[in-house]
């Protein structure tokens, strides 16, 4: 793999979370799922999954059920992530017998909003805060938290348990990044040419 990982700049990343309407009800429910991209590095199809019963406020722990591996895993809350679920919960989840967390506001009701709907979701804050020629897939909010949390000294094998990569092989891509600390172990160069 020659070329880095797109990854959002932090301008970038703070121009998308500004990019939903939080006085809407839909725009809490998508604010909420951005959160759950950028802070815990979710899947789509784990979003979907995700119920009201995965979030243990008490012990601010959410439980994935639905990952790539088919193991239940249990990540760290941070208080971001908890507070923009809360707030849609409170103000703009509609009322449905729907155990999912994160519902459709169209109908058909009752249903959990599918991954072609997060990605859609995700793809729409991308055009409205002019990234759209960019970035067009939820992965590079993966690839985003994956890239902080090397750049702020997190191991690969950190980073790894983080995204529930069963292989160090696939999170040490994200090693690539960090340009200075390659700077700082690098040999240097004779200067001569040949």
């Amino acid at each position: 793999r020659a070329t880095l990982p797109t990854v959002l700049s932090d301008a970038q990343q703070e121009a998308f979370l500004k990019a939903f309407n939080c006085a809407d009800p839909v725009g809490l429910r998508d604010y909420a799922i951005a959160r759950c991209f950028l802070d815990l590095g979710l899947r789509g199809h784990e979003v979907t999954f995700l119920a009201l019963g995965s979030v243990d406020w008490r012990n601010a722990r959410l439980t994935i059920s639905s990952t790539k591996s088919q193991r239940v895993q249990q990540l760290p809350l941070p208080v971001t992530t908890s507070d923009a679920i809360a707030q849609y919960l409170c103000h703009g989840r509609p009322k449905t017998v729907n155990r999912a967390l994160f519902v459709r506001h169209r109908a058909p009701f009752d249903k959990p909003l599918s991954v072609p709907a997060i990605r859609n979701s995700m793809n729409r804050a991308f055009v409205r805060c002019g990234l759209r020629d960019q970035f067009c897939n939820t992965h590079v909010l993966r690839r985003t938290i994956a890239t902080r949390l090397q750049r702020s000294g997190a191991s690969v094998k950190e980073i790894a348990d983080l995204l529930r990569h069963q292989s160090l092989d696939t999170a040490s891509t994200y090693a690539r990044i960090d340009l200075e600390a390659l700077r700082a172990v690098a040999l240097p160069w004779s200067g001569s040419s040949l």
